[in-house]
């Protein structure tokens, strides 16, 4: 899992740019040459370069040249893995990681530190839910 969230936030880091999502947005569209591209954005060739750099190796954007021109288009398989990806962890699920961390202190787990170490909920003696933290409360 370490692997998705690693490669998840790579990509997050690149579209965290405002320029580069509005790329995404504008070929969204469809494909679009380089030169739409920069007449959109008002910015250099090496600029628009760098962030398609950024945008094709992590294969959110495909491309081909025709003689001098550069044609972009999104990548809707890496689009679409990025977005069950981004569901799946934007969701509860049985195998949730926040299951395990809060599940680690819960009733008969000797890790359990806090006041009521662990016993039903009418008899926690915990003054408040930050205090219990085996889950009883």
């Amino acid at each position: 899992m370490d692997k998705v969230y690693n490669d998840t936030a790579k990509i997050l880091k690149v579209l965290s740019d405002p320029k580069r999502l509005r790329i995404v947005d504008m070929l969204s569209c469809g494909e679009l040459c380089a030169c739409e591209l920069l007449e959109a954005f008002h910015i250099t060739q090496p600029t628009l370069s760098h962030d398609m750099k950024q945008l094709v190796n992590l294969k959110l954007v495909n491309f081909h040249r025709e003689g001098k021109n550069v044609y972009y288009w999104l990548n809707q398989s890496t689009l679409n893995n990025l977005q069950k990806t981004l569901d799946i962890m934007f969701s509860d699920k049985p195998d949730c990681i926040c299951h395990k961390i809060l599940n680690s202190g819960r009733e008969g787990d000797s890790n359990c530190d806090c006041c009521c170490d662990g016993e039903s909920e009418s008899d926690c003696g915990c003054e408040s839910d930050r205090d219990c933290s085996c889950g009883t409360k």
